[in-house]
């Protein structure tokens, strides 16, 4: 399995609710840098949070590779979700090759979970970053991380 997990881009400070802050036109041009690494990738996925600023992030990638299937949009990835709890979600689409499109602390946590099988040392998953994970199943402490870009 190849699974990787990118940060929504540079947010507004502050909406109505921390579920609303969009996306920055830098948000927008870090995602498209982060796109630009999983051209030519083979995805069968790109799950996102249902937070307007991973809605948007998932909206361009999906653009930027010309995804055929839909943005699929799920309450697990939201900030304070549990890490243990969406390597099960993983687990039950059984799918090869995707992408999840998150906020921290959640995706640092779950890099670390996946890599480590704990969370102690979350990886540093700043605005766009992409980690790119490899493994035969989505468990704690069996995936290997094979690279983590910061869209800067």
């Amino acid at each position: 399995m190849k699974l990787w997990v990118l940060r929504h881009g540079e947010a507004e400070p502050r909406a109505n609710t921390d579920a609303e802050r969009r996306l920055t036109a830098h948000g927008r041009e870090q995602v498209m840098r982060s796109a630009a690494r999983l051209l030519g990738q083979p995805l069968d996925a790109i799950i996102a949070s249902p937070y307007v600023r991973a809605q948007q992030t998932a909206a361009l990638v999906y653009e930027a590779l010309g995804f055929a299937g839909p943005v699929r949009t799920v309450p697990w990835l939201t900030p304070d979700s549990d890490a243990g709890e969406v390597i099960g979600e993983l687990d039950k689409l059984g799918l090869e090759h995707v992408l999840l499109v998150s906020h921290q602390p959640l995706v640092g946590n779950l890099v670390s979970m996946l890599e480590h099988g704990h969370g102690q040392h979350p990886a540093p998953m700043s605005t766009a970053s992409l980690a790119e994970l490899e493994g035969d199943w989505p468990l704690a402490g069996v995936m290997t991380l094979r690279g983590l870009h910061h869209a800067g």
